[in-house]
């Protein structure tokens, strides 16, 4: 409501619009904390708001750097703010502009729009404007995802877009496995890779492959078990074949998901026996210890990490729990599905991921957490640790370190990890 203020974000002189993300102060979720001086908020928010309306018409603007420029500041509002009242009003308007830059836009552009168009989602969380949200973007999604002449990088966006807005909105179980079928005709490629080496597919592809099997993946996990069940027959003895591609992060993804399976099979059935066991494990070891001269120090090191974990999760069931904490609250990732969930939102929502869990009502919903948790700033004080027991605490987890370090002085092993 009110006059506009006599702010003009877009006046000539900011043609270049790049200078926008550094006076909007969008990019750093920081600048929203309560410790800084007292403001008013009602103005604040005013101003956000006459900013983020001259940003949506300028995604309809002819330039296409411009509009790039609006589509990615758009992208930092909505991942550092909730900013529910103010989409739901626009969520139209919006709708149109992501389809219009997603069909008629370069590579690029394109990317923003499909960020944008996640983010748009997640502001909205599960419900009926959503559904209506992903019945506009869903088909230009799949049609940008299926186009061979479109770009790899637009592909790859709109394949992880599809993904997690379909896993925000979907309650209709046919679309579900439509856009689950869509994101396996495309990730299977990467099995027939194996088989054919002169095959146009090379690496060029690969991160499209992976940005459908992780996509395809977050998925599964709101799957029927009948239909986990039939998915884990279809792909339990293909996926080991992406452990050999030359590229880490597919190796990783495919890893990631065989834990995942795993653990989804066994929940489905207690006894649930894999006739290459042996074969499977012995590959997975041999990527936990991988020494190989060709490869750089920090591939080896991520690599080994991460598949130290795989092979526990196949072999010993096992899971190694990751405590994160946003403000007073505390999550525990205790299993594959919720780190795969977990690592699909951290992605898309960076550094605004903690400023979401502690307020966004879909992802609390997601991750169980209950509603948002409103603290004063005296009740804060009060739970905060004392300086005393922090040291303590901090000293003993420096031993253990230190302990866990001189334990793998063994030049092969790998220490990059504890922390």
């Amino acid at each position: 409501g009110g006059q506009p203020r006599n702010v003009q974000p877009f006046s000539d002189e900011d043609a270049s619009i790049e200078t926008m993300s550094h006076c909007s102060g969008f990019s750093d979720p920081a600048s929203f904390t309560e410790d800084g001086p007292e403001v008013d908020e009602e103005a604040t928010q005013e101003d956000l708001e006459y900013k983020l309306k001259g940003f949506i018409d300028l995604t309809l603007d002819k330039s296409a750097k411009t509009r790039q420029a609006a589509l990615e500041n758009l992208k930092s509002a909505f991942s550092s703010k909730i900013l529910y009242e103010f989409i739901m009003e626009r969520r139209m308007t919006l709708t149109d502009s992501i389809e219009r830059c997603i069909k008629k836009g370069k590579s690029d552009e394109q990317c923003a729009a499909a960020g944008l168009a996640c983010l748009l989602c997640v502001q909205m969380g599960s419900g009926i404007e959503s559904e209506e949200i992903f019945k506009t973007l869903g088909p230009v999604l799949k049609k940008i995802v299926c186009d061979g002449t479109a770009s790899i990088q637009a592909r790859q966006a709109c394949a992880t877009c599809l993904g997690i807005c379909c896993f925000i909105v979907t309650d209709d179980i046919t679309e579900l496995y439509s856009t689950m079928e869509c994101l396996e005709n495309i990730f299977t490629k990467a099995y027939q890779r194996d088989r054919d080496t002169n095959g146009v597919s090379s690496t060029h592809n690969t991160v499209l492959h992976i940005s459908a099997l992780l996509a395809w993946t977050l998925l599964l996990t709101i799957c029927p078990m009948n239909e986990v069940k039939k998915k884990i027959e279809m792909h339990l003895h293909k996926l080991p074949s992406l452990l050999s591609c030359d590229d880490l992060n597919m190796r990783i993804a495919a890893g990631e998901t065989l834990a995942l399976l795993f653990e989804l099979a066994r929940e489905t059935d207690a006894d649930f026996f894999y006739e290459d066991m042996e074969l499977l494990t012995e590959k997975l070891r041999a990527l936990a210890t991988d020494g190989n001269k060709h490869r750089a120090k920090v591939d080896k090191r991520k690599q080994r990490s991460v598949f130290r974990d795989v092979l526990r999760a196949v072999e010993e069931r096992n899971f190694p729990t990751e405590m994160v904490k946003f403000g007073p609250e505390r999550m525990y990732i205790d299993c594959w599905v919720k780190k795969q969930t977990y690592d699909t939102f951290k992605e898309i929502l960076g550094s605004g991921m903690q400023y979401h869990l502690q307020s966004n009502d879909f992802l609390r919903n997601v991750f169980e957490l209950g509603p948002p948790v409103m603290l004063d700033a005296a009740t804060l004080k009060t739970m905060k640790i004392p300086r005393f027991e922090r040291h303590l605490y901090n000293s003993a987890a420096f031993k253990a370190r230190t302990k866990a370090r001189s334990k793998c002085r063994d030049k092969r092993a790998d220490v990059g990890e504890f922390f």
